[in-house]
């Protein structure tokens, strides 16, 4: 599955295109890897998204979005 709809699918962002911005923008990286929102992810993948406020990293825990598609990480508060 690509990175944008992954991040839209598993509701980590709420809407594709701003998935598409953010991976385009550098917020988002794959295994401390800035990724192109076309990259496949995997299961076991570790993405970091940094948001304004806070940064969350999650590990993709499956791909179907009936499941609980990633585990959390943490998530810290950014100055």
């Amino acid at each position: 599955m690509r990175l944008d709809k992954y991040l839209k699918q598993s509701r980590l962002i709420k809407r594709r295109v701003v998935a598409k911005e953010a991976t385009e923008g550098s917020f988002v990286s794959v295994n401390n890897k800035i990724e192109k929102p076309s990259y496949r992810v995997k299961i076991g993948d570790i993405i970091t998204i940094k948001f304004d406020k806070k940064t969350v990293n999650v590990k993709v825990t499956s791909l179907s979005q009936f499941d609980l598609m990633y585990e959390l990480i943490s998530e810290s508060h950014n100055a």
